[in-house]
């Protein structure tokens, strides 16, 4: 993580990203998640979305019921760089490298960096399917439902209001938030103070 500091010094652009994960104690896994993510100098939340939960899309079978959320802010990480953080706060919580669409407590997804096209090996962008996944668009809608969508250019709020009309396996909200904080002004320390109490 502290190879991806040295490069925190471009411009700020919009970020969302999405938490979640189906093993172990679902919350303080993405408790954690949203704690290193706040932590890190280069990158500022602004909004979490309660955390919503999901039944398993994806080949290979049955697995436990995913809990997922979404957050939104800024960063001046660059992608490959915000990949690096992602990846290594997923390895804090046990996530071995080669589990994708297997079972794992934690997984972070970049959906949107700026304006960033890529299709290479190990990162896309936007996140693919990205208009088509209830459980990014629920939580997306809830806390910036006027985000456009680089892939389909609709609004998350016109995605989610289109794919609510199709089943969606086992997707439903939560009632509570899983920190009680919510920011639009970039107020990074309030958000650490919050989730320090929440990581504990």
């Amino acid at each position: 993580m502290d190879a991806a500091r040295h490069d925190a010094s471009g411009a700020w652009v919009p970020v969302v990203l999405g938490l979640g994960g189906n093993l172990g104690d679902r919350r303080a896994h993405l408790r954690w998640g949203l704690y290193g993510l706040a932590c890190h100098p280069g990158i500022r939340l602004n909004r979490v979305s309660r955390p919503w939960e999901s039944g398993y899309v994806g080949p290979g079978g049955d697995q436990p019921a995913y809990l997922n959320l979404v957050c939104t802010g800024r960063t001046r990480l660059a992608p490959e760089s915000l990949l690096a953080v992602a990846k290594a706060l997923e390895a804090s919580r046990g996530r071995r490298p080669g589990t994708h669409m297997l079972p794992r407590p934690l997984d972070i997804d970049i959906l949107i960096h700026g304006d960033a096209r890529r299709a290479d090996p190990g990162l896309t962008l936007p996140h693919p399917r990205l208009a088509e996944r209830g459980f990014v668009l629920g939580p997306l809608a809830e806390i910036a439902p006027e985000t456009v969508l680089p892939d389909s250019g609709e609004t998350a709020r016109a995605a989610w209001a289109r794919i609510q009309a199709e089943p969606q396996e086992g997707l439903r909200p939560w009632p509570e938030p899983i920190v009680s904080v919510r920011r639009d002004d970039g107020g990074e320390e309030d958000w650490r103070a919050a989730l320090a109490v929440h990581c504990r």
